[in-house]
């Protein structure tokens, strides 16, 4: 098992919960803003970004982006490693979330292998595209919804479609049915296909969250934990907010021996420099 520091990300939002699911989800840049603050006394390291139209649907547009990161930068300064997410949230093609992260070149994004690289039509200029922000500097997570999606992934790297060298994964857990429950169970099915040297982290939904948040950082992984996926403690009560959801998730990585990452410790992780670098998969 790797000590090593882990990185704890905190997904307030997501692309389809609203104020119905809960009161406390943070959907405006001032609500983001609040929740990041709460979030980071909590004890995340990162936070996962979704900015919405003010009817509250998902949105992939620069100038949002901008205004929400804006808003989170003013009350926490640099002490949040922000990731911006380019998923299609049932509206978008691989063409326009492309287009958005070009235009916002940011410090960290997230990418679904299967909606870039799922139609072949769009694979060379998925590559491309990451080929080139990854070279500016941008850092990739690559969200990975199944084994073979994994696997798929490994395929694109090895022919050169997508950088090469160590990469950041992020293996989701459940999915959204009703009710939302991941199976630790499934965690293994991932790691048997992890390509030495990378690195990986775990999202689940449902109130397993905690039991497989704690799992991955029992084998040296990392973790992303928040309304996006899960709305519930590990108790099955209802969370209060992000904040809370983020402080038991530490409470019990820190229970396996691992310490939370702060933001610049993430920020040097994220470099990615070697394939020997701490919290790789075993």
């Amino acid at each position: 098992m790797s000590l090593s520091p882990c990185l704890l990300m905190v997904a307030p939002n997501g692309a389809r919960r609203v104020y119905q699911d809960h009161p406390a989800i943070p959907l405006t840049p001032e609500e983001l803003a609040r929740d990041a603050k709460e979030c980071l006394a909590a004890g995340a390291s990162a936070m996962h970004v979704h900015v919405r139209e003010a009817d509250g649907r998902h949105l992939l547009d620069a100038a949002a982006y901008q205004d929400a990161i804006s808003a989170i930068q003013e009350a926490v300064g640099d002490q949040l490693l922000l990731q911006v997410t380019s998923e299609a949230g049932g509206r978008y093609a691989p063409a326009e979330q492309r287009r958005v992260i070009e235009a916002l070149q940011p410090e960290y994004a997230s990418i679904a292998v299967r909606e870039w690289f799922g139609d072949a039509n769009e694979v060379h200029a998925s590559g491309e595209l990451c080929r080139y922000i990854a070279g500016r500097g941008t850092h990739i997570q690559y969200i990975v919804y199944s084994p073979e999606d994994l696997h798929f992934f490994n395929q694109l790297r090895q022919q050169g479609t997508l950088p090469n060298g160590p990469a950041l994964l992020l293996f989701v857990l459940g999915r959204y049915v009703d009710p939302p429950i991941a199976d630790p169970g499934r965690l293994p099915g991932f790691l048997s296909d992890v390509v030495a040297g990378d690195h990986w982290a775990v999202c689940a939904f449902g109130p397993t969250e905690g039991d497989c948040l704690a799992l991955a950082a029992q084998q040296g992984g990392h973790a992303r934990v928040g309304f996006e996926n899960n709305l519930w403690r590990a108790d099955g009560q209802l969370a209060a907010n992000n904040a809370e959801l983020v402080a038991e998730t530490k409470a019990r990585i820190e229970a396996t021996g691992r310490q939370i990452m702060n933001a610049t410790e993430a920020r040097q992780f994220l470099a990615l420099t070697t394939p020997t670098h701490s919290g790789g998969a075993l």
